[in-house]
């Protein structure tokens, strides 16, 4: 920073200095605008910017407001006319997750009992057991292990992080005893639901459910940080105190989805109950692509196109012409030849905002990286590192304009009470209103249930249509 050239006049180094601290200065403004608030719980990182030194940057320190969120003035709060105080909170609340923030870690013991515990999202094993010992008893040294809804089981290791927040669907973690894990079995929430919520689903119109879909995906989409996309594929464990926890959640959210969708289908016993459902969910894929939310999109064809689905014949009989030459429309978009060559055309014409086909994102980065070596004769392999950075900043591209909320939480007026009596004409009718209140309808979606296990998936549709 302080470099100067040895030869030359006495302006000839003041320029050549006063050049150097630009291009510095243009560094840091540029990391600390990429990392934001990342760089928070980084000691060092406040050093540099608030320290005694921060002065010799000439500057620099003003780019640390970029990193802390501006000062709320209670007085002042906006609120959107007509909205509650809970409906206004489920919306505005920020969800993005860091490494720092501490989360409730729910764990499970042999008996299905539950123990919460609040630990940092990159708690340890080896800090989620020491917090938990007192409430484990001492009847044997105890180990963590992740099952599933197969009731497979990983052990975990006593250095591992994040271990919670990177559970997938209807995974737990469970606290056992050597002698415990041969008994252990999964939890019954695991397995998924008995019972379809298609009545719950008649309520609501399938366009008021894509933008409820669409609001709940975006504040999840826009708390991915982006290079949370390259600790993922290189893998966190190379990089200190940093996590993936924002984007494994929409992950798990996207896997959430298809299965539900499918979830729901199979638990349908009336077939021309079935049939409207089918019709539902076609015509929420052809919402939520309108919405530009591509990943719930493909993340509905795909429930749609589960094998457990598409064998039920008589069901499909049932869909009209019209909804049938919808559905052969929307799936082109799923065609993977040519490296999803249709995907990637479509997407290239759209505008943002917009949610892309995030594991199509990972699948992209996780080529670039394994195909490419990062060295090269001892040096740095810069072109790999253009075609990953490349491939992040379609994230950017696609958060290049703010979302506008569409759901009635945000639109609706305050002057039209609802009518908890009212009944919809038509379930199928986009002109028909949900009497269902938008806050439950919110609610609802966050907490989808659903069968994971294709097996289970399958005998239920045989049980339907054999």
């Amino acid at each position: 920073f302080r470099a100067e050239p040895l030869e030359g006049s006495e302006q000839d180094k003041a320029s050549y200095s006063l050049l150097k601290r630009r291009k510095i200065l243009r560094l840091v403004s540029q990391w600390v605008l990429l990392y934001g608030r990342l760089l928070q719980g980084d000691r060092s990182t406040t050093a540099l910017l608030q320290g005694p030194r921060a002065g010799d940057l000439g500057g620099a320190g003003n780019c640390w407001p970029h990193m802390t969120p501006p000062p709320s003035h209670p007085q002042a709060r906006s609120s959107t006319p007509g909205l509650s105080g809970q409906e206004e909170a489920v919306l505005t609340s920020s969800c993005t997750l860091r490494a720092q923030d501490k989360v409730p870690y729910e764990i499970y013991r042999p008996d299905h009992s539950c123990v919460t515990t609040v630990l940092p999202v990159n708690a340890s094993v080896r800090d989620v057991l020491r917090s938990l010992a007192p409430r484990l008893g001492r009847d044997g040294e105890h180990i963590l292990v992740k099952v599933n809804s197969a009731g497979e089981k990983v052990g975990l290791p006593l250095d591992a992080v994040g271990v919670f927040t990177a559970l997938g669907l209807n995974e737990r973690l469970f606290a056992v005893t050597v002698e415990e894990l041969g008994g252990l079995t999964p939890h019954p929430e695991q397995l998924g639901p008995q019972v379809g919520s298609s009545e719950t689903l008649d309520l609501i119109s399938s366009k008021d459910l894509a933008s409820h879909l669409t609001d709940y995906d975006w504040n999840l989409f826009k708390s991915i940080h982006q290079v949370e996309m390259i600790h993922y594929i290189m893998g966190p464990q190379k990089f200190h105190d940093v996590t993936t926890a924002n984007l494994e959640r929409v992950m798990r959210r996207f896997n959430e989805l298809q299965y539900w969708v499918a979830t729901e289908l199979c638990l349908c016993p009336e077939v021309g109950r079935r049939a409207q459902l089918l019709r539902k969910f076609i015509k929420l894929a052809a919402h939520l692509k309108e919405q530009k939310n591509l990943n719930s999109f493909f993340a509905v064809m795909f429930g749609v196109s589960n094998t457990a689905v598409s064998r039920l014949a008589k069901t499909w009989e049932r869909l009209p012409h019209k909804i049938r030459k919808l559905h052969s429309a929307l799936e082109r978009m799923l065609d993977p030849s040519w490296n999803h060559r249709v995907y990637r055309l479509a997407v290239a014409k759209l505008s943002p905002p917009l949610i892309p086909f995030v594991p199509l994102l990972l699948k992209d980065m996780t080529f670039i990286h394994e195909g490419n070596r990062t060295l090269a004769e001892n040096l740095i392999n810069f072109e790999k590192m253009h075609m990953m950075a490349k491939t992040v900043r379609v994230l950017q591209r696609c958060r290049g304009q703010a979302h506008a909320p569409m759901s009635p939480l945000r639109n609706r007026s305050p002057h039209r009470p609802e009518d908890p009596k009212g009944v919809r004409i038509s379930t199928c009718s986009e002109q028909s209103l949900s009497v269902r209140s938008p806050v439950s309808t919110w609610a609802y979606l966050q907490h989808l249930r659903a069968i994971d296990s294709q097996k289970e998936l399958l005998r239920l549709s045989r049980d339907l249509e054999s």
